[in-house]
């Protein structure tokens, strides 16, 4: 769909453009739909060693490629995927912390999901949706 704007950013995000050909981001009018994002470092692809900063940097990363697409921020995220391949109980206090920090004024919808595996060594993928206004 070549009429939609598409968007990748620095990193991370331009290596599997490259690599992959996918995008982080595209906008589609007044909306704007983040792929899943984990909780990797954008420039150095490192992931950190604690699940409790890997919940951290997969939402920073959702910010920032929802930013890189023109959007304000998580304030605007109205509908979050969560994707685990850890039991509930060992992540489940990071992503509230996360969701209650982040999201101040709503609680934007929120499915998770665990499954048994994500891309290399990652423990959670973020995907959100987000309207423009």
């Amino acid at each position: 769909m070549s009429h939609l704007q598409y968007f990748d950013y620095q990193g991370f995000g331009e290596r599997s453009k490259r690599e992959l050909n996918y995008s982080q981001a595209v906008r589609i009018d007044n909306r704007i739909e983040i792929s899943g994002q984990g909780g990797w470092d954008r420039l150095t692809e490192d992931y950190p060693e604690s699940i409790s900063d890997e919940v951290d940097h997969a939402f920073d990363n959702v910010e920032h490629a929802l930013q890189q697409a023109g959007g304000k921020g998580l304030e605007q995220v109205y509908k979050l995927r969560i994707y685990i391949t850890v039991p509930l109980d060992e992540i489940v206090e990071p992503i509230v912390r996360n969701l209650k920090e982040r999201f101040k004024a709503h609680g934007p919808l929120l499915t998770v999901v665990q499954v048994a595996a994500l891309y290399k060594i990652m423990r959670i993928e973020i995907e959100a949706e987000a309207h423009l206004g």
